[in-house]
């Protein structure tokens, strides 16, 4: 039985096209990357992306319950690049989910790739916030904000920022902005810290490895802001 229904959920997910590259109807192209033959396609609905479509090198895969912005500023990013030193390259995906000011949020999604097939299981990714929770911790006052990393401690004076004190934290508050890259063959990860609703003091940065099938923090250090 738990064969029979993998096999289904094979089949809903990927779809051959008749014709590599068909446009589909009602939906429309929100990201390529031409060099690759990667496209990603997506129903406007709502003011959202949903229901996207990726074709990859001719192969169609569905991913339904994605959600992206529609603004041309914050288009879905198509990386290929081999992030996890297996000598493939892996299909990194990475949608905005949400933004304004002072909030970006991203969500990235990675597949491992063989013989120009996108394996159809996403690969597992640490939340960054839970191990912000694990591996950080954080003090506020009104004149300092303290940021522990391991055996690091930051310290940022904020009394230059003149904020007000009703508007002042508790703590160092971390999730408004989660701004995901790839640099030198490595998925990195942003996340502002906070103390006030207009006020910033860095972020914390998160190197991934692939390490037991699946993407964990290798490094996590503070940013301040400069």
């Amino acid at each position: 039985m738990k064969t029979f229904f993998g096999l289904l959920l094979a089949i809903i997910l990927m779809i051959n096209p008749i014709l590599a590259g068909a446009e589909f109807e009602g939906y429309e192209v929100v990201s390529t990357n031409d060099k690759e033959n990667i496209t990603l396609y997506a129903k406007k609905i709502n003011g959202l992306f949903r229901d996207f479509k990726i074709n990859f090198k001719g192969g169609i895969y569905s991913r339904p319950f994605w959600i992206g912005e529609t603004n041309p500023t914050y288009a879905p990013q198509i990386i290929y690049k081999d992030i996890n030193k297996d000598q493939n390259k892996e299909l990194i995906i990475i949608l905005t989910k949400g933004y304004g000011t002072g909030v970006l949020w991203e969500d990235v999604y990675v597949f491992n790739t063989s013989n120009n097939r996108l394996d159809i299981n996403e690969v597992i990714l640490d939340n960054p916030l839970v191990i912000i929770h694990k591996n950080v911790k954080t003090k506020l006052t009104a004149e300092k904000a303290e940021v522990i990393v391991g055996n690091t401690k930051c310290t940022i004076d904020i009394t230059s920022l003149e904020i007000k004190p009703d508007n002042l934290f508790n703590d160092i508050g971390f999730g408004s902005i989660i701004d995901y890259d790839v640099r030198d063959n490595q998925l990195i990860v942003c996340v502002a810290g906070q103390i006030s609703p207009a006020s910033f003091v860095g972020s914390i940065v998160i190197v991934y490895e692939y390490r037991d099938k699946m993407y964990q923090a290798k490094s996590i250090e503070f940013s301040p802001c400069k």
